[in-house]
């Protein structure tokens, strides 16, 4: 047993030996230039042909005038047109939502927009009816142009389940499909616009996260809704989980 132990030890001091010996490397997991001390970021961060822009729910009822209008929800445009060029893989999400969705108040009598409920999946904040399919409010809003899109992707069409994540649905473990389209294409890491920057923007960052893959939330192509603290909470999980949070001016090529 003793003689286990030493050469137990010596492969731990040969391996400490040669990982000290390492070059220091430039760039973190995330694409951010490292100095020489390796404790500051610098602000550029490199996006490469693995990387994916994820256009979260930039639909009519989340804008303006909207059924459920996110404030300055159509700011979010320029600024996710600005940063496209940058990337060779973009993704939009639409939310997709059948007339009688269970996470609308209007179907469950006495029950107002915003209330909490218990579905079989847990707690569910209800909304004013939004996104029904087929409508003008769950189209894309007119001025986003994002030509270069390979997939829309549409969530929430369950209607006894939401589905803020572009990734899994509110029960946290019935997925959509995007993360075996991402696997497939060799797709590695994300980069997350659009609305809402409490919902929908972070639980995808979130499940991004769980799924083994670096996330990037732009900042300023997001818009929130803020609803009794949802800012602060969802920022709390998405530190936790080590989301990157960052703006669209910290992009490179």
């Amino acid at each position: 047993m003793a003689a286990m132990r030493l050469r137990h030890l010596y492969r731990h001091r040969n391996f400490w030996e040669w990982s000290c010996a390492l070059p220091v490397p430039h760039v973190d997991l995330f694409g951010h230039k490292l100095n020489k001390d390796r404790n500051e970021r610098l602000a550029s961060i490199h996006i490469t042909p693995q990387d994916v822009l994820l256009v979260v729910d930039v639909q009519n009822d989340f804008c303006p005038g909207g059924a459920l209008a996110v404030a300055e929800g159509d700011a979010v445009i320029p600024a996710i047109h600005r940063i496209a060029p940058l990337f060779q893989h973009i993704i939009l999400t639409q939310d997709w939502h059948n007339p009688d969705h269970s996470s609308f108040a209007s179907v469950h009598p006495g029950k107002q927009p915003f209330e909490q409920i218990n579905l079989s999946y847990g707690s569910q904040t209800l909304w004013p009816d939004h996104c029904i399919q087929g409508s003008k409010g769950a189209e894309h809003h007119p001025a986003l142009t994002l030509p270069r899109a390979e997939l829309v992707l549409r969530k929430g069409f369950d209607r006894e389940i939401d589905s803020y994540s572009a990734f899994f649905e509110n029960d946290r473990t019935t997925p959509t499909g995007l993360g075996g389209y991402l696997k497939e294409r060799n797709l590695t890491r994300v980069f997350i616009a659009g609305l809402a920057y409490d919902y929908c923007v972070g639980y995808s960052a979130l499940d991004a996260r769980s799924l083994g893959l670096p996330a990037v939330i732009l900042r300023d192509a997001c818009r929130a809704i803020d609803l009794n603290g949802s800012v602060a909470k969802i920022e709390a999980e998405l530190a936790a989980a080590g989301v990157v949070i960052a703006q669209t001016t910290d992009l490179s090529v």
